[in-house]
C-alpha cells in the first residue's frame, strides 16, 4: 500500500519521513492540496531503479536487433571472449 504524506510533513517532520523512507524501502508520494505532487525516495531505491531501467532499455534494443533479423552471437563465442577478457586483466 502506498506510503502518502502532505507536503506539511516535509517541513514539520523531515527526519521521520527519512525513516520511513528507508525502513519501508519504498517512495512516498507527497501531496499537495490534496493532489499527488512528487515523489520521495532513499538514494538507494534511486540507483536500484535506474539500474532497472538501464537493464530494460538494453533488453529493448537487444529485442529490437532481433526483430531486425540480427542473429547475434553464439554462447561459445561470447563465453571465448569473456575468458580472454579475464585472462588479460590477470
Amino acid at each position: 500500500m502506498p506510503i502518502i504524506k502532505p507536503i506539511s510533513d516535509l517541513r514539520n517532520k523531515a527526519n521521520e519521513i527519512s525513516e520511513i523512507v528507508h525502513s519501508a524501502r519504498e517512495p512516498i508520494y507527497i501531496t499537495k492540496n490534496g493532489e499527488g505532487d512528487m515523489v520521495i525516495m532513499s538514494i538507494a531505491q534511486y540507483r536500484q531503479l535506474q539500474k532497472k531501467l538501464e537493464l530494460y532499455s538494453k533488453l529493448s534494443e537487444a529485442q529490437a536487433y532481433r526483430a531486425a533479423g540480427d542473429k547475434g552471437r553464439s554462447l561459445s563465442n561470447v563465453m571465448k571472449d569473456l575468458r580472454k577478457k579475464l585472462r588479460e586483466t590477470k
